[in-house]
């Protein structure tokens, strides 16, 4: 599932670091910084995809050097807790291909450079081999000076400042949502990323009526692991997968995370069988089904596995394969142009007790007894069903005690008017029976 990230990082002088350690680092090359006269060698770091710079037009032709870029921008910056340089970082979809992972980014850069005149150098990293294997990601560093002819120039106040630098990092995040749902939808992917809070999409969810939605989101935002936990954490991942068994967290952080994740995905896996059961109930209703023949079909949809027991993927292949095996696959054959219903109804009565009760619904069809032939109305019945209809045909009609689908027949058939009749007739006798019983008592015993 595609998932959206993009955090905004200084590169500090106060904090020890500079910009030329930073961009070595990052793309995996060897830097020599003028200021400091220190070596910054990383060109043993493996899985960097890609590097390119982005300069704004008309920027000095050192710009493409990064090992002069980086120098310029520390020789730019005079005071010992100077920001010299500003890093973006970004998660990467791995539901699209090299190329559009290095389009989009490429694209970013640009409108960084268009937006603030910074000069920018991109890094794209693979995903860690112990790691998630969809954890492709770039690292954006820019200057915090504008890049023009002469050189860095002012500084970019509009990301420094407190008023204005969350207003514009929102703004970047939105472009950046922007530009990986194009490429999303380019390759046909139906997920889509939102660079807003949790809190914001929950309000929209609940304003277009998306009550699943809304209560997924209502939720704390994840726990950021941080680099130790991490890194124990991918540790653990890796010898569980070695050993063949189940990942444990190791830590407290990873603990907590593991158990929101697993959370997240058992909801997701909610709300999926949810929305296939409406849709095969819908499918289902437009075809002509009753309400219970469409309701055991979402059901079923709801609860379909594939062979191996994960839940299909695709959504709308599970729904055509529910729906046709509810029609022509089920081992129950499904009687044409009747109530399913019905029909499940007469073979129950059928199997209790023969023609009686195939006679029974016959009657509620709307059709006379008439209409129901000897032979199409008594049932195939198993050995055991033919003794039982044996030694009831031996015992003699008065003596036999009607069964239960034929005092059922009765009851229904009798006419209201009939059956008050018999109420009073019996209220009648129990009353008689009352009256002799307390003349034959004995009136000098108690009571």
């Amino acid at each position: 599932m595609a998932s959206y990230h993009l955090s905004v990082k200084t590169i500090k002088r106060s904090a020890g670091r500079t910009a030329t350690a930073a961009a070595a680092y990052r793309v995996g090359e060897r830097i020599e910084c003028q200021r400091e006269g220190r070596i910054h060698d990383y060109t043993r770091k493996q899985g960097i995809e890609e590097t390119f710079i982005v300069a704004p037009e008309g920027a000095p032709g050192w710009a493409q050097d990064r090992s002069k870029l980086w120098n310029e921008a520390e020789a730019s910056e005079t005071r010992r807790n100077s920001v010299t340089a500003r890093e973006w970082e970004l998660a990467l979809p791995s539901e699209i291909s090299a190329e559009d992972r290095s389009q989009i980014t490429r694209e970013f850069a640009e409108q960084l450079v268009e937006r603030y005149g910074v000069a920018v150098d991109v890094a794209i990293h693979a995903p860690h081999r112990e790691g998630d294997q969809r954890n492709h990601h770039a690292h954006v560093l820019t200057s915090t000076r504008k890049l023009e002819a002469e050189g860095f120039t002012a500084k970019t106040r509009v990301l420094d400042s407190a008023k204005t630098g969350g207003v514009e990092i929102e703004q970047m995040r939105g472009v950046w949502a922007e530009l990986q749902n194009r490429a999303l939808e380019r390759v046909g992917e139906v997920e889509r990323v939102d660079h807003r809070s949790l809190e914001k999409q929950r309000e929209t969810a609940q304003e277009r009526g998306d009550t699943l939605s809304a209560e997924e989101l209502d939720r704390d935002p994840e726990l950021k692991l941080g680099p130790a936990a991490n890194s124990m954490e991918r540790r653990a991942k890796a010898v569980a997968e070695r050993e063949g068994r189940e990942y444990v967290p190791v830590t407290e952080r990873g603990a907590v995370v593991y158990a929101a994740r697993q959370a997240r995905a058992a909801f997701r896996e909610m709300r999926e069988r949810v929305e296939l059961a409406r849709e095969t109930y819908g499918a289902e209703r437009e075809a002509g089904q009753g309400r219970v023949s469409a309701g055991l079909a979402a059901l079923r949809a709801a609860t379909a596995k594939d062979r191996d027991g994960r839940a299909s993927d695709d959504i709308r292949e599970r729904l055509s394969q529910v729906v046709g095996r509810s029609r022509g696959q089920d081992d129950t054959p499904k009687p044409e142009g009747r109530n399913y219903a019905r029909e499940r109804l007469k073979e129950i009565m059928e199997k209790d007790a023969g023609r009686d009760g195939q006679a029974a619904v016959h009657k509620l069809d709307g059709f006379s007894e008439n209409d129901l032939g000897e032979e199409a109305a008594r049932p195939s019945l198993t050995s055991a069903q033919r003794q039982r209809q044996g030694r009831s045909d031996d015992i003699a009609p008065e003596n036999r005690k009607p069964s239960v689908n034929e005092r059922l027949k009765d009851v229904l058939n009798k006419p209201r008017e009939r059956l008050e009749i018999e109420d009073e007739r019996k209220q009648d006798k129990d009353q008689e029976v009352e009256k002799e019983r307390d003349i034959d008592r004995d009136p000098g015993l108690s009571h």
